[in-house]
């Protein structure tokens, strides 16, 4: 199973976003997902919390094992906090990835689903991966005009109760996603891995725990919110999906063009 890993930058005063991936693009390493950092969807509880919520991240990046980020790419002159951790993708996913990610960051007007103007059930945390007014409200600011008109990919960090049962229960939710409550929403999982390694910037970190990462790409912000507000996903979500898990937290971000990344070369794994 080929080994990818998801890096999180923080980068320092100096270097901005075009900077460093001008930089990045002039190294072996060819990113899968290059995605700039937007806001915190649910905090984790205790995993990797300190490092992770104590960090103000520009960008987040899945790089195929093989070629990894340069060493002077992690130095202090250019970004000032990096967290990663490393999973075993399946080849069904990354095969042909880079040909696929494409038209999935541009699909066919057509294909999106329209947004309904249903009332919307609203609570008060997010945790659940329910609909805040807050989250409701919240406008992209990579979107170009509104929060309903960029794609939003959402980085998903998974931990497990220890039993069978429990992964069981999210497989569950995972085929209701694919099927019905996510994909009716344009909701695609793209990237689904189970964690082999991590690492991150705090020696007193504990970097053990996580079980699998995610990243679930939607049509728009608009779209996300929809789901979550809908009754149909929260059955499944309430059911399957929170009782399967001690730990988790989603981060949502915005992918950039790969066409801008890498000057048109293709990642491999």
């Amino acid at each position: 199973m080929p080994l990818a890993t998801v890096h999180l930058l923080a980068l320092s005063q100096n270097t901005t976003i075009p900077s460093y991936l001008t930089s990045l693009a002039q190294t072996p390493c060819k990113p899968l997902v290059t995605s700039h950092v937007l806001r915190w969807i649910i905090t984790p509880t205790t995993l990797s919390k300190n490092v992770l919520l104590n960090t103000p991240w520009d960008l987040l990046l899945i790089v195929p094992a093989n070629t990894p980020l340069p060493a002077s790419h992690l130095s202090d002159n250019l970004i000032t906090a990096h967290w990663s951790i490393t999973a075993g993708i399946p080849r069904s996913i990354t095969d042909n990835f880079t040909q696929r990610n494409p038209s999935l960051l541009h699909p066919d007007p057509g294909s999106i689903p329209p947004l309904t103007t249903s009332a919307k059930k609203l609570a008060s945390s997010p945790q659940g991966l329910e609909l805040t007014p807050e989250l409701l409200d919240w406008k992209n600011p990579a979107a170009a005009d509104s929060s309903t008109a960029s794609p939003v990919s959402m980085l998903n960090l998974l931990a497990f109760h220890p039993t069978p049962e429990a992964r069981e229960s999210y497989m569950r939710y995972g085929k209701a996603f694919a099927e019905s409550i996510g994909s009716k929403r344009g909701g695609n999982a793209k990237v689904v891995g189970k964690v082999v390694g991590a690492q991150d910037a705090s020696a007193s970190e504990d970097k053990e725990g996580w079980d699998e990462v995610a990243l679930a790409q939607y049509p728009s912000f608009g779209h996300f919110v929809e789901m979550l507000g809908s009754e149909d996903y929260q059955a499944v979500n309430q059911r399957h999906r929170v009782p399967a898990l001690r730990d988790t937290c989603i981060l949502c971000t915005s992918e950039v063009d790969p066409v801008l990344v890498g000057g048109g070369e293709k990642a491999r794994l």
